[in-house]
């Protein structure tokens, strides 16, 4: 179906309406919707926003009579070519970026992506045994919306599993079940205070910074010391939330120690309305010592909002994430958002839920755990067997790691270098929010989850024959 996610504020100077015609327009003078778009019809989109229909009406109307769309019988609402020439050629360029980059993939032999995970060894006969026992009864309640945070026997195991692996508490009555981390994020954006400013670390997951500026936040970007997110620097800042990642940082592989969990903790404290956000996003994978309790499970104050992830444990398709709120949030939830109905369908989470109780999960987890720190060591010894002038950082969790590299170039030129090579490479510059913070030598991200073993010294020999 084709819908707009517009954030509207109902308590703003401008009427909706207005809001909806400004988003529409910049949307379209930016290039982001192109020449011929489709826009949602007056009565869907209404019902997608929650609002009447003469509202909609009213935005487009003014759009149509400035010229931005135009309406073609029987059809509905489309981007106007004729006084959208800029949008024009910004959305050509768009596309041919696109094309470029479809290009630029198949330029590279090796792909030492951060993003994606081993799907080699998924269970695939575990899963299809499970998936059939739950579709071999006609239930026909499967097929029906079910309860909107999610099936109560469902977060009723995710509790468990919190407990159990991460050191947490928690009830099923305040853990809501969402099709991805973005979806959940959108939805808490709906219960914190509409003028809270967000603190995120720097560098930090892009993505999450990207999901908060479209929805019209003020993010302050804090800079890391060794131990994670700088608390005198995030004093200094105006938010109420911080944005965190300890048990393993994004993308610099911190894991947060106790004695700094615990001043985090204390900052949220000082304020009734302050919170932390832990992405808590592959805590499964850790590779040395024993896992560091959450920082969900040391709060005492009810001021974490722990938000996890099957879509790195199990599948990226799976697209199935968990948030659990502090009891203040919660109650806001329930009196402003509670009637959005659930976004994963009751199938795939009677499947997980049974995939994690039968003991598939843990089996899962601790074939993927060696596999990884098989690959892991693998890529550490390549570089120790070829990468002159580096120095390996956060190779204690996670399914990626940081070289630092001290030859003179730049990362930029060794990008490029690695390129020529036919390899793929991420410069750790790519995930900062305030460039200004980026200190320190050259460095590049290499994720090591999605190739395999043989790919990894062979792609690390080519960048080392290079450079």
């Amino acid at each position: 179906m084709n819908e707009l996610t517009i954030n509207l504020k109902s308590g703003s100077d401008k009427p909706m309406y207005e809001q909806i015609y400004d988003y529409i327009k910049n949307e379209i003078i930016s290039g982001k919707m192109y020449v011929q778009y489709k826009l949602p019809s007056t009565r869907a989109l209404s019902k997608h926003l929650d609002i009447s229909r003469s509202t909609v009406e009213m935005a487009y109307e003014q759009l149509l009579s400035e010229g931005y769309i135009e309406a073609v019988p029987c059809k509905g609402y489309y981007v106007a070519a004729t006084n959208s020439l800029l949008s024009y050629k910004k959305s050509e360029i768009k596309k041919k970026d696109r094309e470029d980059n479809l290009k630029d993939s198949k330029k590279y032999d090796i792909d030492f992506s951060p993003r994606g995970i081993d799907l080699e060894s998924f269970p695939y006969n575990a899963w299809r045994k499970v998936t059939k026992n739950i579709l071999i009864d006609d239930n026909k309640e499967l097929f029906n919306a079910g309860d909107r945070q999610g099936d109560y026997e469902f977060r009723s195991t995710i509790c468990n599993y919190l407990y159990q692996a991460r050191g947490a508490v928690c009830e099923p009555e305040r853990v809501i079940v969402g099709a991805g981390n973005e979806y959940l994020l959108m939805l808490l954006n709906q219960i914190i205070d509409e003028n809270s400013i967000i603190a995120m670390e720097d560098p930090t997951y892009k993505q999450a910074y990207r999901i908060f500026r479209s929805m019209g936040r003020c993010v302050e970007p804090v800079m890391l010391d060794r131990y994670g997110i700088d608390i005198s620097k995030l004093e200094k800042t105006n938010a109420s939330i911080a944005y965190v990642t300890p048990s393993h940082q994004f993308p610099l592989g911190i894991v947060m120690p106790v004695h700094r969990r615990n001043e985090l903790l204390a900052w949220a404290e000082l304020m009734e309305d302050r919170y932390i956000i832990e992405d808590d996003y592959d805590s499964e994978f850790r590779y040395k010592g024993k896992p560091i309790p959450s920082l969900f499970g040391s709060d005492t104050k009810d001021k974490v909002i722990y938000i996890g992830t099957f879509s790195r444990s199990i599948a990226p398709a799976i697209r199935m994430s968990y948030m659990v709120l502090p009891e203040s949030l919660f109650a806001r939830y329930k009196e402003r958002i509670s009637f959005y109905s659930s976004s994963v369908p009751r199938i795939d989470q009677k499947i997980v839920n049974a995939f994690i109780n039968e003991g598939y999960y843990e089996r899962h987890l601790n074939k993927m755990r060696a596999t990884y720190k098989n690959k892991k060591e693998t890529l550490v010894n390549a570089i120790k067997k070829y990468g002159k002038c580096s120095r390996i950082i956060g190779d204690e969790a996670g399914i990626h790691i940081l070289v630092e590299i001290d030859n003179g170039l730049s990362e930029k030129e060794l990008v490029e270098r690695a390129k020529i090579a036919g390899v793929r490479v991420y410069p750790l510059s790519d995930y900062y929010i305030d460039i200004n913070d980026l200190t320190g030598r050259p460095t590049i991200l290499i994720g090591y989850a999605v190739i395999g073993v043989e790919e990894i010294e062979d792609g690390i020999k080519r960048i080392a024959d290079i450079l």
